[in-house]
């Protein structure tokens, strides 16, 4: 076994065993508080309403969400995107799971992609720890406010403006342009206070490149919006971040994908722990997704030598398209 292999399959177990004992926690905890009661105080009779009995067995859905996610994982090598933005509308719109444990779970799937990237992109010098800590430290604390706010919003709600977020995120990946070495003429003075520069080595061209940025309190000011878009919807945010770190602050584009997938370890990790504590990870959604998620991943790197990126980019986008939609309209009650 290869070590990336055995570092993706440590990272699965450790989040297996994470969600595990969350949840462990959670029912022990609640059985506590129960344990606790006044046993004095008098219980009111409660009409339960009578819910159908479901004839499907429970494995079925984990199955299918593992047989979903390995394709996922698949499209969103080849088309460029994070995992947590494909997973959480498909998965929230077409299946039987509440919207929170379903951005729970987003967050996890993100994040444990970003672990799997980050000592690899480090170690090639392409993530910047100096242009990320400032940006992580703003985009983390958004995260966590919206996540507390994502959570507080009723489902309806929620899918409404996941559709428009995600029909937004369609609209950037149709037309946004990249430059592989945006031009920089001055750095400002923020970027040189916090010494946000550096140098890595561009094979394509066999050279040493020199960068900087510029329009770093613009940038870092969008920040704190895509992190309150990160944790309010459990999306990940490399949609958002490599646009802003290239097109606008003119980081290389190397630097820009390889920095943003490092932030969201960062990111998505802070968001996650508002959905831990408020019990909105279940291990039945996780487990399965995180599997099938970096499984595919593995098989879609294999294919991604092979496949027209153009082509795979657009069938990316009608997915995001037809998911959005459904979300929106779920969440108008047109379509539920």
């Amino acid at each position: 076994m290869t070590q990336r292999y055995s570092f993706l399959f440590i990272s699965m177990l450790v989040a297996a065993v994470l969600c595990a004992g969350i949840t462990f926690a959670a029912t022990e905890t609640a059985s506590a508080v129960q344990g606790h009661a006044d046993p004095h105080a008098a219980a009111a009779p409660v009409a339960a309403p009578v819910v159908p009995a479901s004839t499907t067995p429970w494995w079925v859905w984990p199955l299918a969400l593992f047989i979903v996610t390995f394709i996922l994982g698949i499209l969103a090598v080849l088309g460029g995107v994070g995992g947590g933005v494909l997973f959480v509308p498909i998965v929230g719109g077409f299946f039987p799971f509440n919207i929170d444990f379903v951005r729970g779970a987003g967050l996890l799937v993100a994040l444990a992609g970003a672990l799997a990237a980050g000592p690899g992109l480090l170690k090639r010098n392409l993530a910047s720890i100096r242009l990320a800590l400032p940006v992580a430290l703003i985009a983390s604390s958004a995260a966590i406010v919206g996540a507390m706010i994502g959570l507080a919003l009723k489902p309806n709600v929620v899918n409404t403006l996941l559709g428009a977020t995600i029909l937004f995120i369609v609209a950037i990946m149709a037309t946004a342009k990249k430059s592989d070495f945006p031009h920089v003429e001055q750095p400002d003075k923020l970027s040189q206070a916090l010494g946000i520069m550096g140098i890595y080595r561009e094979e394509s061209i066999g050279k040493d490149v020199e960068w900087n940025v510029h329009k770093t309190p613009m940038g870092l000011a969008l920040f704190v919006v895509i992190g309150i878009m990160a944790g309010m919807f459990g999306l990940g945010a490399g949609w958002a971040n490599v646009p802003v770190l290239n097109l606008l602050m003119g980081a290389p584009l190397k630097i820009s994908v390889a920095t943003s997938k490092f932030l969201l370890s960062i990111t998505d990790t802070s968001a996650a722990w508002v959905y831990l504590n408020q019990g909105a990870v279940l291990p039945m959604i996780v487990v399965p997704s995180l599997v099938g998620i970096m499984l595919g991943s593995i098989i879609g790197v294999k294919i991604l030598a092979k496949a027209k990126p153009k082509a795979i980019k657009w069938m990316v986008i009608g997915l995001l398209l037809f998911a959005g939609l459904r979300s929106l309209l779920k969440g108008l009650g047109i379509w539920k």
